[in-house]
């Protein structure tokens, strides 16, 4: 991204890793203390909002973001709401529960970075930046599910694990597990494709940023594929020099010369390079 924007980038990815901490640290106290600390956090973003600057070192760039950008300040207060339901809510019986946790912790950050990536029309890009938020948060949570349980927590939907008999409590990639795993996978891969005609709207340069961020993130997917669906045993990563390979890729791929500042469309992302 231009070097102008990336302190924003940096300003809300601090925010959202600080309330992160206040809610997952162990240090932080008991529920009621963390509580506590989150909802100061947000009433402490609401004050120096309205007074036009912060002293606090984390909102004080966050409050600069939105004041420059002319971020809709709701969009916080979604994304606070949401890191409070981790304070009380331990799972999610059906997807449409989930969706509405994720409104807050994740299609929110899609919406919040519209204004750094500058589509020519904001409108028509939200609804696949919103879906490539929840993409890569649906990602994680298929992912992570083993340091989730040990967090107390699941971020899977409780009536799909029992139609296939499925549960991650065993800590074993057993057959309804792999079972699940896959339903999830092709679930999230269709939002991905859904999130695919939104990264078409950007300009090419935050395009190129945007669609190997995509690549990367649903390449986990393949990689949870690859290890039969085990994610109990080992974490799914990508390796380095696969990273670097797809981000130099999308920077070559670049077409600056679109007079409408889109990028030239294609069917879908190119997978990533093969592991040696």
């Amino acid at each position: 991204l231009p070097r102008a924007d990336q302190p924003h980038v940096h300003a809300l990815y601090g925010l959202c890793r600080y309330a992160d901490e206040i809610v997952d640290a162990p240090d932080r106290g008991s529920i009621a203390e963390r509580a506590a600390a989150l909802d100061a956090l947000r009433a402490r973003f609401d004050r120096d909002l309205a007074a036009g600057r912060s002293d606090h070192p984390v909102l004080a760039a966050v409050v600069d973001t939105v004041q420059q950008l002319s971020i809709d300040p709701e969009l916080l207060r979604r994304f606070f709401a949401s890191m409070r339901m981790d304070l009380s809510v331990s799972g999610y019986r059906t997807h449409a529960e989930l969706e509405r946790y994720m409104d807050g912790s994740a299609a929110v950050i899609g919406e919040l970075m519209l204004p750094v990536l500058r589509p020519p029309d904001p409108d028509a890009a939200r609804d696949g930046a919103r879906a490539l938020g929840v993409a890569f948060q649906l990602t994680n949570f298929l992912r992570d599910v083993d340091e989730d349980l040990d967090r107390g927590r699941v971020y899977l939907p409780l009536e799909d694990l029992e139609r296939f008999g499925a549960d991650p409590r065993r800590r074993v990639a057993d057959a309804p597990w792999r079972a699940f795993s896959r339903f999830q996978i092709d679930r999230i891969r269709g939002i991905y494709r859904e999130a695919d005609a939104g990264i078409e709207l950007l300009p090419s340069r935050s395009a190129s940023v945007i669609r190997a961020a995509r690549v990367l993130y649903s390449g986990i997917l393949d990689r949870i594929e690859a290890a039969d669906h085990d994610v109990f045993s080992a974490r799914a990563r990508i390796a380095t020099p696969i990273k670097v390979a797809v981000v130099g890729r999308e920077l070559v791929r670049r077409t600056p010369s679109n007079t409408a500042g889109r990028v030239t469309p294609r069917s879908s992302p190119r997978p990533l390079p093969a592991e040696r």
